[in-house]
């Protein structure tokens, strides 16, 4: 059934054109098919594809987690082309200089080009 299934995560964007850039050029994304209307890429050996929609950018959750290694550097890296990461005090999650820590998870978000939310998380190793 659907376990066997892969799983493909799909975001939504107001400018097509603008998300590509962004995921390719800003977040160095392999873009691997393009349409009209939506254009998919690869990481870490999954798909997620971008379609474009009026809706994009509206949901104030996150939308997608990239699963790091070293949060610093990648921090770094995405500091250095212009991201900017969120700052949240909600109950159950701060972050101090974008980061939040919780028991084995370090994580950090930030807002792509059309405005959903996306995450990077490092997890301890166990």
């Amino acid at each position: 059934m659907l376990g066997d299934a892969p799983l493909v995560a799909i975001i939504p964007a107001t400018d097509l054109a603008r998300a590509k850039a962004f995921y390719t050029d800003t977040l160095g994304l392999k873009l691997t098919e393009e349409s009209t209307h939506e254009v998919t890429f690869r990481c870490g050996g999954t798909e997620f594809g971008i379609y474009e929609t009026p809706s994009g950018g509206q949901a104030a959750h996150t939308l997608a987690s990239f699963k790091v290694t070293d949060l610093d550097a990648e921090m770094a890296a995405l500091r250095s082309r212009g991201i900017t990461f969120e700052e949240y005090d909600f109950p159950g999650l701060k972050t101090v200089n974008g980061v939040a820590e919780a028991d084995d998870m370090r994580a950090a978000w930030f807002k792509d080009s059309e405005g959903n939310i996306l995450c990077v998380n490092e997890r301890a190793a166990k």
